[in-house]
């Protein structure tokens, strides 16, 4: 076994892409409030508060303009787009579609009956495409940060379109810049920026996305009621969902957005990611056998890193395995990519230190191997 000398090592060695680290801090608040938080009813004072809060804590995050909105549901991500084909899509969207997440959502739309065929606008993996103004399409369909890659994307209205502007933010939510005008919702998942645990869903949304909610939840659709995003709005305006959600989970997402807004907010988090992101792909681009596997630097993510390692030289494989034994964690790249590479995580709750420590880490273990 190749042992990597601790004066190496980082200091915390999580670096998986989801669920992400959760800071000690948050996890000790958690235990503090075991007695009178936890197992208590989610339609009681005590839990609508710590809703109420997150809610709050994602508007001032994200400064949302006068009119917007913060829902949430259970079922994470996945369960969103359902509800977004049933909820928010009228007749057609338009769809990019440029790694494994952001292909979901368009085959959710694909598949629902009672729409019409999605636009797709294809974009090799390592790159992104941009959104073109359809007047057929009444929702366009963006990913802030395709984590399966490592590709961010600039978010805007497409010029001259008249669809809602609907945005996967999971990955990218909390560590990533963007203007909310630009968008009319902004869905995520809290287990990534938000240092959280999975099975919910949270979205920032414009006042023309809730007429369009209210108006489909109105009309003779059929829409199951735990994807029905007019239960969702007026549940989340009550501070509660619509079924049990996991408390912890809400706690603990509260507790990084309250975190990071303490600290300066979204450009204090998004200079940190920044950071980690110098630190990785400056090493990569210096190295006799690694890559970023963005070619391009403006769409290389700074959340999501994908560095490439010369398989004549190293297997990536190999490489995370020993870093694992090694305490560092969660360095594999994404399965269905299949490339020889390693995907590491630049949420805010990562220190740029360990970052740093990391990419010493595997110039240790490439060395030792070969």
């Amino acid at each position: 076994m190749i042992n990597i000398p601790t004066d190496l090592l980082p200091l915390d060695g999580r670096f998986g892409c989801g669920p992400s680290k959760v800071r000690p801090e948050a996890v000790a608040a958690l235990a503090a409030v075991g007695t009178d938080y936890l197992g208590t009813s989610h339609r009681q004072a005590r839990v609508q508060f710590e809703v109420s809060a997150l809610r709050n804590g994602i508007a001032e995050l994200f400064a949302l303009p006068d009119g917007y909105e913060v829902l949430l549901g259970n079922g994470g991500t996945t369960a969103f787009w359902d509800a977004a084909t049933f909820g928010l899509i009228d007749h057609c969207s338009q769809h990019l579609r440029f790694g494994e997440f952001s292909s979901k959502f368009a085959d959710a739309a694909a598949a629902a009956p009672f729409l019409g065929q999605p636009s797709n606008i294809v974009a090799e993996p390592g790159t992104h495409p941009l959104p073109v103004a359809d007047a057929s399409v009444d929702a366009y369909c963006l990913t802030h940060n395709e984590t399966s890659t490592g590709v961010a994307m600039p978010l805007h209205r497409p010029a001259g379109a008249e669809g809602l502007v609907l945005v996967d933010a999971t990955s990218a939510a909390g560590g990533l810049r963007f203007d909310p005008h630009e968008v009319d919702v902004y869905y995520f998942a809290p287990q990534k920026c938000l240092s959280s645990d999975g099975g919910l869903w949270l979205a920032a949304v414009s006042p023309a996305a809730i007429e369009r909610i209210e108006r489909i939840a109105a009309s003779d659709r059929w829409v199951p009621a735990s994807l029905d995003l007019g239960i969702a709005l007026d549940n989340s305006r009550k501070d509660q969902t619509y079924n049990t959600p996991a408390l912890a989970t809400i706690f603990l997402a509260n507790q990084q957005v309250d975190w990071i807004n303490q600290h300066g907010g979204l450009e204090w988090a998004a200079r940190r990611c920044d950071e980690s992101a110098e630190a990785i792909y400056g090493w990569a681009e210096a190295s006799s056998y690694a890559t970023p596997f963005v070619a391009l630097t403006e769409q290389r993510s700074h959340v999501v890193a994908t560095i490439d390692l010369d398989a004549d030289l190293v297997d990536a494989n190999v490489v995370s395995k020993v870093l694992r034994a090694n305490g560092v964690l969660d360095t594999e790249s994404y399965r269905k990519l299949g490339r020889n590479q390693v995907r590491v995580a630049l949420f805010p709750s990562i220190d740029p230190a360990d970052v740093e420590a990391l990419t010493a880490c595997i110039d240790h273990v490439v060395a030792a191997l070969a």
